[in-house]
């Protein structure tokens, strides 16, 4: 009996984790470039009582085992990398990228970070930064009297000087990918960094960039719901397992001879 009251307690906790996921996920619904994650389970170990294949007392094999699940445990949150859909904003540099890859920003430390949100702006120096702060890698200067600014599909950008005829370029902004993009680590900040699983960055097969539009959130919050009252039924169900194993351990415990 108390193999059920643990195995449906560790059902409890497993969809608490997801209804925490869940609602992580409805929170960043209008984040730029939020991508959401889904939780995965996997069953625990097994309390084998009879293996399968093994022999009777007649000599027989017996052709199943018997054996007792002990619950389940969460094993990963991964981030579900489909594209966003896409907002017009007319914004010169709020870029979007139509395909696979990231932007790359350096970090206060050096690091290099990797995002796709492309809301980006110009600091006081004319450099194209994130939200943050933090700098486009490779670094892209814009001067402050710049005009018609321009972002091509493969992301070389360029500009005009009011007075001035030539077009200049003000440097290229080079997207890249991962070959398991599930494994980079998320930081905030609609930031990721790379890790062991995740590969190293790449550029073949990036997508194209588009000038004046941002990709918003994959999260679909009708999906969302439904997945919230999953959860919320499972953990109902357990906690109803966990009432009868408590019954029936008070029925035991009141037996009289």
């Amino acid at each position: 009996m108390m193999r059920a009251l643990w195995s449906a307690a560790s059902g409890m906790q497993a969809q608490q984790l997801n209804v925490d996921n869940i609602s992580n996920n409805l929170a960043n619904v209008n984040t730029g470039g939020f991508k959401k994650s889904v939780v995965n389970f996997q069953d625990v170990i097994y309390q084998v009582l009879k293996s399968p294949g093994a022999s009777s007392a007649e000599g027989l094999q017996i052709p199943t085992g018997l054996s007792i699940g002990l619950g389940v445990r969460p094993v990963a949150t991964q981030k579900i990398f489909t594209q966003g859909n896409m907002q017009q904003t007319g914004n010169a540099l709020d870029l979007v990228i139509e395909g696979e890859g990231f932007f790359q920003v350096t970090l206060p430390d050096g690091t290099i970070a990797y995002t796709r949100d492309g809301s980006f702006k110009r600091d006081s120096e004319g450099n194209v930064v994130t939200s943050d702060g933090y700098l486009l890698e490779p670094a892209i200067n814009v001067p402050a009297e710049a005009t018609d600014i321009n972002v091509g599909g493969d992301g070389t950008v360029t500009y005009k000087i009011p007075g001035e005829t030539a077009i200049q370029e003000a440097g290229r902004i080079e997207l890249v990918r991962f070959a398991n993009p599930a494994g980079l680590n998320p930081i905030g900040k609609n930031l990721f960094t790379q890790s062991d699983a995740s590969g190293d960055a790449n550029t073949e097969g990036v997508g194209v960039i588009s000038q004046g539009w941002l990709e918003m959130s994959n999260v679909q919050v009708v999906e969302e719901m439904v997945n919230m009252i999953t959860a919320q039924r499972a953990y109902e169900v357990n906690s109803k397992a966990i009432q009868a194993s408590d019954e029936m351990l008070s029925q035991a415990a009141n037996l009289r001879r």
